[in-house]
């Protein structure tokens, strides 16, 4: 079994926030496999199905951010999963807006809904899929910026990013961690990049 994550905040104050990235990704992956998130367990919105072969668990945590890691942890001891089978999706301040980076294990970087992932499962060996929410402007304090919503100039770049988070999800199913991050980690030139290297 596999479980997929997607860290959010719940409430509908919060839906369209920076924070929330993760809760659109999963309920974009959930569109794509079937699998609807229409059941209550786990201090989660949760639905499980097949998809590649794998039986998939998809949870929205209803704890708020900073205590996901109680969402998560319930699942784990449940299902006695190893934390390699766990995949989280999360927002990313230290990443441009737009990018999608998959990382097997690491720190939490202060991020609070990966520390308490830390904290409660007792492993850091889960994987990462990080969303690129870009920095707070100067002055913007960093709860103030995950707290926001996205520009209008701005939704068109993340909605193509959970997009993407949700393909990498999907590829790191079918193919594993190392296939996707070979894939997915390489952000294509942008168009500027290569009109300046063209020019040289």
């Amino acid at each position: 079994m596999i479980l997929v994550a997607g860290l959010g905040n719940p409430g509908r104050e919060y839906m369209d926030t920076r924070h929330n990235v993760g809760f659109l990704a999963v309920d974009e992956i959930s569109r794509r496999v079937g699998i609807e998130l229409n059941k209550k367990k786990f201090h989660s919105s949760f639905g499980e199905g097949l998809f590649g072969g794998s039986r998939l668990l998809l949870i929205k945590p209803d704890t708020y951010m900073n205590r996901s890691g109680e969402a998560v942890a319930s699942v784990r001891q449940f299902y006695n999963l190893p934390a390699e089978n766990i995949l989280v999706v999360y927002d990313e301040m230290d990443l441009p807006l737009g990018t999608v980076k998959i990382k097997p294990g690491g720190g939490s970087a202060g991020h609070k809904g990966i520390k308490s992932i830390i904290s409660r499962t007792g492993s850091s060996d889960f994987v990462r899929i990080r969303i690129g929410i870009g920095k707070p402007r100067s002055g913007k304090g960093g709860a103030n910026h995950v707290l926001s919503e996205f520009s209008k100039s701005e939704q068109q770049e993340i909605d193509e990013s959970i997009e993407r988070a949700s393909d990498a999800v999907l590829e790191i199913i079918e193919s594993g961690p190392q296939n996707a991050m070979n894939k997915f980690n390489a952000r294509p030139e942008s168009n500027e990049n290569k009109e300046e290297n063209n020019s040289h």
